[in-house]
């Protein structure tokens, strides 16, 4: 169904998107400046921290592929709905966590429910918006989507030093319960498909694929590549992720559609999704880490050193998804990338005494403008590419694509700084956030092509 701009229909769909999606993103980043308060209270390294946040990211984006299959198949209000109740139960869970191993376990539960939330939003706003109307609406949702990934270190960095990290999770019952009264006025959803099934052999090898190696990866500085403990999950992750991608060749009804890729836009933009999150999964965790636990900052003042980057995405995202529906989308997927690298290489600039307005303030500034100019034409250039009816899987594959090269990235991270964040690590870093962005930024600018109509993608037969 799609309706003419700014009927209350469309309002209350926009509403229910933006607050679905930013309570699931604002989870998987409002955790980073809590983290050494975590750890302090229930014990464990930084290994610990990395697993607080995999645990969540790792289903999170095994599970998101399901999610949008679920939501395209059975309706994307009956999909939210379970969504926001079971990541009301699991934001419980986490809040009242004994110790390390059952917070871990609790935030993979929040990335399940997690992974319900983001591609039904998302699809609700592809079947109602068309035209210009939609470019706002994805310009309007990114606003306020895209603050979380900041807002959050602000939001948890305030609970951490006025109360306790706790509050992180519990204060996501009050967004939870006005978005499901909310949810409720929207209209029924259709009758599900006639036939519609579960790629359960998919979802199970997606889930086995991704986990294990990001296991392997995270942990591997404990026990080393020789070991047993090691060796085995990457190699049945690895073999596991070759199978999920052969098997998904064949069902009726996949879990991951091979031939949305056929799509120019959506597989070039989803590349360049995968070098840009997977960037900005190392930036804001290091930074936040770092100015806390090397640089003395409180949570609290931590958080607020991101601050510039969601004023930033507030007040422009909107303008740049509209800018982005009138001229393509780009030149700026080419460019916003490569300033926010010119951001990151700015914190080069860090010292051992870590002065905010000179060393950290000007390159987050930067920063912030690129990825505001970025990510509205980035979402509209991929799921514009793609046919409205296919809006829920699309959504969901570039969700994981995003969700899993941060996880990726972050697993990965002790490869760049070692064993503990200094000030050399830190740098190591930089330089690493900024080359991908880099390359974020060539993909788009070769890949992307302006004007790309809609293709109506099959669900079914071989890619």
């Amino acid at each position: 169904m799609t309706l003419q701009p700014s009927t209350s229909v469309q309002r209350l769909v926009l509403t229910v998107a933006v607050l679905a999606s930013f309570i699931a993103f604002l989870d998987g980043t409002v955790i980073n400046v809590a983290l050494p308060a975590i750890t302090r209270e229930v014990g464990g390294g930084i290994s610990t921290q990395q697993w607080v946040v995999d645990a969540y990211l790792i289903t999170l984006g095994a599970i998101i592929l399901l999610a949008g299959s679920l939501s395209d198949a059975f309706g994307r209000k009956r999909v939210l709905f379970w969504g926001l109740v079971g990541f009301l139960v699991a934001s419980l869970l986490c809040a009242v966590a004994p110790s390390a191993a059952f917070l871990i376990g609790a935030r993979a539960l929040q990335g399940v429910a997690g992974a319900l939330l983001v591609p039904s939003s998302l699809a609700l706003i592809l079947s109602t918006f068309s035209g210009a109307a939609q470019a706002r609406a994805i310009g309007s949702w990114t606003a306020w989507t895209s603050t979380a990934f900041i807002a959050g270190p602000l939001i948890g960095g305030l609970l951490v030093d006025l109360a306790s990290w706790r509050l992180v999770f519990a204060i996501n019952v009050l967004p939870i319960a006005v978005t499901l009264v909310l949810l409720a006025r929207l209209p029924a959803d259709r009758p599900a498909d006639a036939g519609a099934r579960v790629d359960v052999l998919g979802a199970v090898l997606g889930v086995v694929g991704l986990g294990l190696p990001v296991f392997a990866l995270i942990e591997q500085p404990n026990f080393g590549w020789a070991s047993p403990v090691i060796f085995v999950p990457a190699i049945v992750g690895v073999v596991s992720f070759v199978a999920f991608i052969l098997h998904e060749r064949r069902p009726p009804q996949p879990m991951m559609p091979l031939s949305l890729f056929h799509v120019r836009n959506f597989s070039v933009g989803n590349v360049a999704t995968t070098f840009f999150y997977g960037a900005l999964s190392i930036g804001s965790f290091v930074l936040a880490v770092f100015l806390q636990q090397v640089g003395g900052y409180s949570a609290t003042l931590a958080g607020l050193a991101l601050l510039p980057v969601t004023i930033f995405s507030i007040l422009l995202s909107t303008l740049f998804g509209r800018l982005a529906g009138v001229h393509g989308p780009r030149l700026f997927m080419c460019v916003g990338p490569l300033v926010s690298a010119a951001g990151f290489f700015l914190m080069l600039r860090i010292s051992d005494e870590v002065n905010y307005w000179s060393e950290v303030f000007p390159g987050v500034v930067v920063f912030g403008l690129g990825l505001t100019i970025t990510v509205a034409p980035l979402t509209s250039a991929i799921l514009g590419a793609i046919d409205s009816s296919r809006a829920g899987i699309a959504s969901a594959v570039n969700n994981a694509v995003s969700r899993v090269a941060g996880l990726v990235a972050i697993a990965a991270l002790s490869f760049v700084v070692g064993s503990t964040l200094d000030l050399a690590g830190l740098h190591r870093a930089v330089i690493a956030t900024g080359v991908l962005m880099v390359i974020a930024g060539v993909v788009s600018g070769l890949g992307i092509v302006n004007g790309a109509k809609p293709a109506r993608v099959q669900a079914a037969g071989p890619a």
